[in-house]
């Protein structure tokens, strides 16, 4: 059996009884780390468990999906995903992989960033398309995100901004070589995705005339959902590109032009400088 393992958000102690259970009897444990990050050391978890974890990289993961499967149909092996198994579509390949070799699977869920987001008082169902914010360079820089978010401002639902992540990234110069060699991991923060949406903003400011988004706008900012150390911020996207909300991951929230009593009732303990009654969204 192949089993596609969440470990929610937080620590080694978020994975399910169940999860637990099925990972202590697997001949092969992978633990997939490059999607998203968990607030402990593999030793720990290691430990913790009870086993060896075999560190499943980008490579891997995008690359060797048979190498993980081999042997699943006569053997239990587990691939452990922080978050949800299906919070990212990468983690969707091993079950239609799976089925094409006809090795049994079973997925155990666990919370993930697109549930837990409304710890910030934001009413989940009123969230509209989750987008990914790419890190820009000199040469690319995508801002079709923003199109999205101006879509879910004109239906006056809220957007989730997933904040993009570097880990194991080829260097342009070792491609060339045909020699991998890789980049520090780095994990895109609020103040970064503010900036970039600032960039947009003033771009497009004269078609717009601030109508979808603008430097006033209201953002909220989360760090490290689920761990003892979360942070909230609220505020304008202009305070936000300054805001320092610590170590990864960050996600931002755009909400909704308009919000329910409570949403801004709740909002209102993370806003430092701004009354949120009387504010203009």
């Amino acid at each position: 059996m192949f089993y596609l393992i969440g470990l929610g958000l937080g620590d080694l102690k978020d994975i399910t009884v169940k999860g637990l259970e099925i990972v202590k009897q697997c001949s092969r444990v992978y633990l997939e780390m490059y999607t998203s990050i968990l607030g402990c050391s593999l030793e720990d978890m290691q430990e913790f468990y009870g086993r060896p974890l075999l560190l499943a990289d980008r490579d891997l993961v995008e690359q060797g999906a048979d190498e993980i499967l081999a042997g699943a149909g006569e053997s239990d092996v587990a691939l452990l995903v922080v978050g949800d198994p299906f919070g990212a579509t990468t983690h969707t390949d091993f079950i239609l992989r799976a089925k094409e070799k006809n090795i049994p699977y079973k997925v155990i869920h666990n919370a993930s960033i697109m549930n837990a987001v409304g710890c910030c008082g934001l009413q989940l169902y009123k969230f509209g398309e989750t987008v990914s914010i790419p890190y820009w360079d000199e040469t690319w820089k995508p801002d079709s995100f923003y199109d999205k978010i101006k879509l879910n401002r004109l239906h006056n639902m809220h957007t989730l901004c997933l904040l993009d992540i570097k880990v194991k990234e080829p260097t342009p110069e070792s491609l060339m070589r045909k020699r991998k060699e890789y980049m520090p991991p780095r994990f895109m923060t609020v103040a970064e995705a503010a900036y970039q949406l600032l960039s947009i903003v003033e771009k497009k400011d004269s078609l717009e005339k601030n109508t979808v988004l603008n430097e006033q706008s209201l953002c909220v900012g989360l760090a490290r959902v689920g761990q003892e150390s979360q942070q909230i911020a609220v505020g304008t996207l202009l305070e936000m590109r300054s805001t320092d909300l610590g170590g990864p991951l960050h996600s931002l929230i755009i909400p909704a032009k308009e919000m329910h009593p409570l949403e801004v009732e709740f909002l209102q303990q993370y806003a430092a400088s701004i009354k949120l009654d009387d504010y203009n969204h």
